[in-house]
């Protein structure tokens, strides 16, 4: 290599060094409520607080979350519902227990061990009445956003769980 080609080559480095430099933050330099998980937490924090002040205490967002997927798809077995409210299963099954202790749900036991869930009809009454409660709850979420920035929001949510939902499924 010539002296020139080596002194291209040196230099290019030495760019990228320094761009590589300029783009990475040492964790000291970090401040914590510039880290990502940290504010989804936070995130998380804020949106039970608002759930709560809008539906009170006597079903959580989790309880909530499965009533929504038991009333999209009734009938659903208790793996695919852990599945589809990214739960673990027995945990799913802890909660299944508590709602049909409610009388909210009705579990019956399919074969293989295997359970199928539904809502019963007070059930269906207290998710109508959350349901009237949702757009409250999503305004007393989203009203520091403007529209546009609202779906922003929720398509950069629903990408980023997207995009790790496939990456774990491949693991």
């Amino acid at each position: 290599m010539d002296c020139m080609t080596q002194r291209i080559n040196t230099t290019d480095e030495q760019d990228r060094d320094m761009m590589n430099a300029e783009n990475t933050v040492s964790a000291t330099e970090l401040r914590l409520y510039d880290e990502p998980g940290h504010l989804i937490r936070r995130a998380q924090q804020i949106a039970v607080a608002r759930f709560h002040e809008v539906h009170g205490r006597h079903v959580t967002p989790v309880q909530y979350a499965i009533l929504r997927t038991l009333q999209e798809t009734p009938g659903i077995d208790q793996v695919t519902l852990a599945d589809k409210v990214a739960l673990d299963t027995s945990t799913t099954a802890d909660i299944a227990a508590r709602l049909e202790t409610k009388g909210w749900i009705s579990r019956e036991v399919l074969p293989r061990r295997q359970r199928s869930l539904v809502l019963t009809p007070e059930g269906e009454s207290v998710l109508a009445e959350l349901l009237t409660g949702t757009t409250a709850h999503w305004d007393s979420l989203m009203s520091a956003l403007s529209k546009d920035e609202q779906h922003e929001f929720i398509r950069l949510l629903r990408k980023f769980v997207d995009l790790h939902d496939q990456r774990d499924s491949l693991e």
